[in-house]
């Protein structure tokens, strides 16, 4: 198991990753790592893994690079870990097509997309799944990734609290987890007045979790939010290999509902 592995979790507990893949590459793009990427997640033994930034289809890229995966980049990442996989795509171009993903080694028995895009360029969702652990109570994923105009987060965070209000019983356990590119940290107070959010690194440790750029992570824009739920454990995986398979670094938290 590599290094930058957390522990086991205690039974009864949700094992979540979060992460921007950043498309499969690393970095100001300089290398195709998705199959390294393939190899970190998998030695993190997460139950839920929540994904942003992954590519459905790309002809031009599968046309340039001689490894690049027959199948979309979320099911060649699940394997035969996963079984249960849902994507949202929410960017649509020429060469094919990329937005945020859920793999969970429990049955997805429902999901939904929905679309928070604000114009024509930045093409952004909210991935809703309800996840069924055997013998527990289903738990509620989200996966999204925000704007990086202030204005429109804003909106978002509002669009985000109104899914929950429609979609995700008020007792039933949830987890919010993906990149908020909220750097000032204006959706910790939003989403706990509309939504009851709590966020996992702030309930820990008083603060949101450094997370970007991955080589000297400066910018806490990633997070995983939760209610409903205890945070046992949490922290971001920062050992090699991780910094030089994103321009993030991924999010962990063990929960328990």
């Amino acid at each position: 198991m590599a290094k930058s592995s957390p522990p086991a979790a205690p039974d009864g507990a949700l094992k979540l990753l979060t992460l921007n893949a950043h498309k499969g590459f690393s970095s100001f793009n300089r290398r195709f790592v998705l199959h390294e990427l393939r190899e970190a997640v998998r030695a993190v033994a997460a139950d839920v893994v929540c994904l942003q930034e992954v590519i459905g289809v790309h002809h031009r890229h599968a046309a340039r690079h001689a490894n690049w995966p027959a199948q979309p980049q979320y099911q060649f990442l699940a394997d035969s870990i996963w079984g249960s996989v849902a994507y949202g795509g929410n960017a649509v171009y020429q060469d094919g097509d990329h937005g945020n993903a859920v793999l969970s080694r429990f049955p997805i028995v429902r999901n939904r997309n929905h679309d928070i895009s604000l114009n024509r360029l930045e093409r952004r969702g909210i991935l809703h799944c309800v996840v069924a652990p055997p013998g527990q109570a289903e738990v509620h994923v989200i996966c999204t990734h925000l704007s990086l105009r202030e204005s429109h987060r804003l909106r978002q965070f509002h669009q985000l609290a109104a899914v929950i209000a429609a979609e995700v019983p008020p007792q039933a356990p949830l987890v919010v987890a993906g990149d908020f590119n909220d750097w000032r940290g204006r959706a910790h107070h939003i989403l706990e007045r509309e939504a009851g959010l709590r966020e996992s690194f702030v309930e820990r440790g008083g603060r949101a979790a450094l997370s970007f750029p991955a080589r000297w992570p400066m910018l806490q824009l990633d997070r995983i939010y939760f209610r409903n739920a205890r945070i046992d454990h949490c922290r971001v995986l920062q050992a090699s290999p991780w910094s030089r398979l994103s321009d993030h670094l991924p999010l962990y938290a063990e929960l328990r509902s």
